[in-house]
């Protein structure tokens, strides 16, 4: 051992290192350690030391030293050593974050990891750790509407009934128009995915047209009754109606949800109601279409069928969406569950406009 250093290990410690060194749990930086001291309590020398565990002679003399000064519980804790920068003060950390709350002085309407960086003088990783910290993500906006019906809650109550306990001997219909669907027929040719690359097609399009598709969703078994149409008025609209009547069993009441677009509470449709008693609207609050369960139908229709078809005419269009309809209804019909609380909703849109006249 280096001159200074001398040590005796006793029965004790021997017994505990051997432990250390056996169990398969122990990590790997104790294991030799706890080596290099059995070593140098078996009178081995610092180069046969050395041989044995791989170690250089300055690491071998260092926990030599530390097992003179500490024992074995020395071996097992690490020296604290300062950071090699500096952290960034409490006080720093806020005047970053009210500075993203605030948003950025110049022409833009969010803050940039380098907009802040430069701004705070500090590196962008670490205004990226900051961020992080504080669940900021600048970049990202939600989108939000808060219904100002004043009978909001009145008309959540009633859909929601309808959805959890429908009324005996009715079909609950929810009833809305996909309104300009474009027909979209790509310049060139698309590429087809293949191992490595994903499929690809190109951004610029031809437009041949677009159709308004109608459909009712059945909320109790999932089925849909659909009707392509050019366009979207009152005329349309009691033309779908129409076909409903002619596809429910006659002995059925029939309960509409829909929204309150104009075309739903013409004075035609109104008189249209009145010839046919078996039929109620309900209409969804203002700015709250997303109560309307015919809204996820044309989410997965989108999604599915739409976002990247090819279609050279609006009847190829229309005819897709008519296929797709038909093995929708025999493939994937389920019916709708609705699970949320409606006070819970009540609240949050208290919530929303309680917030709203805090900040403005």
């Amino acid at each position: 051992m280096r001159s200074g250093i001398s040590f005796t290990v006793s029965a004790g410690d021997r017994q505990r290192l051997r432990g250390l060194v056996a169990d398969p749990k122990s990590r790997q930086k104790h294991v030799w350690r706890a080596r290099i001291v059995l070593l140098s309590g078996e009178g081995l020398g610092t180069s046969a030391i050395m041989t044995e565990t791989g170690k250089s002679k300055t690491c071998v003399w260092r926990w030599q030293e530390r097992f003179m000064h500490e024992g074995v519980d020395g071996l097992l804790r690490d020296r604290s050593r300062p950071p090699g920068k500096m952290p960034v003060s409490p006080a720093r950390v806020a005047e970053i974050v009210r500075l993203t709350q605030e948003g950025p002085p110049h022409e833009a309407t969010h803050w940039t990891l380098r907009a802040m960086a430069k701004v705070a003088g500090i590196a962008a990783s670490t205004v990226q750790a900051i961020w992080k910290a504080h669940g900021f993500s600048p970049h990202r906006w939600r989108r939000f509407k808060l219904s100002n019906d004043p009978a909001f809650a009145e008309k959540l109550h009633d859909i929601v009934g309808l959805y959890v306990s429908p009324p005996a001997h009715a079909v609950v219909l929810s009833v809305d128009e996909k309104s300009q669907i474009q027909a979209l027929d790509r310049t060139q040719p698309g590429l087809p995915m293949k191992k490595g690359r994903a499929g690809a097609m190109t951004h610029d399009y031809k437009r041949h047209g677009t159709t308004t598709l109608f459909a009712a969703l059945n909320v109790l078994d999932g089925t849909v009754i659909a009707q392509n149409m050019q366009r979207h008025r009152h005329q349309e609209f009691i033309r779908f109606l129409n076909r409903i009547e002619r596809e429910v069993p006659a002995d059925k009441a029939i309960h509409v949800i829909l929204d309150n677009y104009a075309a739903h509470k013409k004075d035609k449709v109104r008189a249209w109601l009145d010839r046919h008693p078996r039929w109620t609207f309900h209409f969804t609050p203002t700015s709250a279409s997303w109560l309307n369960a015919v809204e996820g139908f044309f989410a997965k229709l989108a999604r599915r069928r739409l976002k990247h078809g090819v279609f050279h005419s609006v009847v190829d269009l229309q005819a897709a969406i008519n296929r797709f309809i038909r093995e929708y209804n025999v493939d994937d019909p389920t019916p709708f569950v609705w699970k949320a609380d409606p006070n819970d909703i009540i609240a949050a849109r208290n919530r929303g406009f309680q917030t709203l006249e805090s900040i403005h």
